[in-house]
């Protein structure tokens, strides 16, 4: 399967699907020819169902009938990538450069080589199955638009509009399968059973208008705003205790009272290149992201806001967050209105699911020594609308050890974004595996 899958990878990349939230952007289609011709030798034994919510935003549902003697198996990848700054690239983003056992290139890491790996697993079940070995379940791969700008074309179009067109009920996706390497050496290996939630806000004031020369005695809609920015700022959520958190830490093996400092948010630092990952799977996090107020220079605003891009951990309402905020503005929330923009509930699956446990045993298989360790994404993915559906989702991939977490998360959405091949065939071998043991 592997020259295969690098091949897909290739062409996935060169197709460059840029997705910039703006009207037509993506263009998934190009991603989506390419896929369905990847099955054009099992195209009687495989179902593939296309969803154009507009056009040239193309998602696939590729479907392979089981025997229903095991449950069904899901597949999430998705083909659009995010945009590139291409004066901060040494290499071409879009031409898939291949050197020094790397693949360079926009969407190698995130998560292009997942949605090839899954392909080409899924091809080979069909290809066992025109042999006359018909798998135990049912499995899909979907490869899915509009994931980048949080899937209203893609994942989230469909779960509204075609629920069954998709086993939501055991679904793999992006991306885990990095390290942690803990002071003594000991190997944890990440998979992502959760995710945190959107609770995006816009902050609105109002002042006095009026003519940029008077400015006395007036209430300045700017300088209200500036203030609100500046104690949302200083705002401290209540740090979390959920197991999750404390089996991240654990895995550090720092000495107790180091791990107690980062366990109480008092020394994210010493997490090193993870720092800002721990704080922000550690507590609900608030980003001041835009600000805006004013038209003309000689006229005052008589309107300002702020807008956040908060996340939420699972557990915390909406409700939560606006008593975080109100909380944090004091005395001036009372001249604050609270709008709320994008709410989505942070989603988690258990670990103590079947597939869980395929996929527990499948790492074990690659690496005996390390411990397998649940945790939540501190951004999204479409795993989030197989768990509103009632489905389990996690995210599996499988890396060299040598690749630590947060090695890997310097790749998502970084210029110069590459993949080890040697991570490629493990995570080939690591689906297969999961397949093989749960179709055969």
């Amino acid at each position: 399967m592997y020259p295969d899958t690098l091949a897909l990878l290739k062409q996935l990349v060169q197709n460059a699907c840029v997705n910039d939230f703006t009207p037509g952007s993506g263009q998934e289609v190009r991603n989506a020819d390419t896929i369905e011709e990847f099955f054009a030798d099992v195209d009687t034994h495989v179902d593939i169902r296309r969803f154009e919510p507009e056009p040239g935003r193309v998602s696939l549902v590729v479907t392979v009938a089981g025997t229903d003697e095991a449950p069904p198996l899901t597949f999430l990848g998705h083909t659009d990538v995010v945009p590139v700054d291409v004066a901060q690239w040494t290499t071409p983003p879009f031409d898939a450069v291949v050197d020094d056992g790397k693949i360079f290139g926009r969407g190698t890491v995130d998560m292009l080589f997942l949605t090839a790996t899954m392909a080409a697993v899924t091809r080979e079940v069909a290809r066992r199955k025109a042999r006359g070995d018909k798998p135990k379940g049912t499995l899909q791969f979907v490869a899915l638009a509009d994931e980048e700008a949080r899937g209203g074309l893609g994942a989230k179009w469909i779960a509204h509009n075609h629920p069954s067109a998709v086993n939501w009920e055991n679904c793999l996706s992006e991306t885990g399968g990095s390290h942690i390497i803990g002071t003594g050496g000991e190997d944890s290996v990440i998979v992502y059973v959760g995710e945190k939630g959107a609770a995006q806000r816009r902050l609105h004031v109002t002042g006095d208008p009026g003519h940029g020369s008077a400015p006395y005695a007036k209430d300045h809609a700017v300088v209200k705003i500036a203030e609100v920015a500046r104690r949302i700022a200083h705002a401290q959520p209540t740090i979390t205790d959920s197991e999750i958190w404390r089996g991240f830490v654990h895995a550090f093996r720092f000495d107790p009272a180091t791990e107690q400092q980062v366990l109480s948010g008092t020394n994210y630092a010493a997490l090193g290149t993870l720092a800002a990952y721990g704080d922000a799977v550690s507590k609900l996090t608030i980003s001041p992201t835009v600000l805006r107020a004013g038209q003309a220079i000689n006229v005052l605003p008589s309107h300002a806001w702020l807008e956040l891009d908060i996340r939420t951990l699972p557990g915390q309402t909406q409700d939560d967050v606006d008593a975080v905020l109100i909380d944090a503005l004091g005395e001036l929330a009372e001249h604050v209105t609270i709008e709320r923009l994008i709410c989505e509930d942070a989603t988690i699956s258990p670990t103590d699911s079947f597939l869980y446990r395929a996929i527990e045993n499948t790492l074990h298989g690659l690496f005996p020594d390390a411990t397998v360790l649940p945790m939540i994404a501190a951004g999204g993915s479409d795993l989030r609308f197989a768990r509103a559906q009632g489905g389990t989702g996690y995210g599996f991939a499988a890396h060299a050890k040598e690749r630590t977490l947060g090695e890997m998360h310097a790749q998502l959405h970084s210029h110069d974004e590459y993949l080890h091949l040697e991570d490629l065939d493990l995570t080939i071998t690591a689906y297969w595996e999961l397949t093989r043991a749960w179709m055969y």
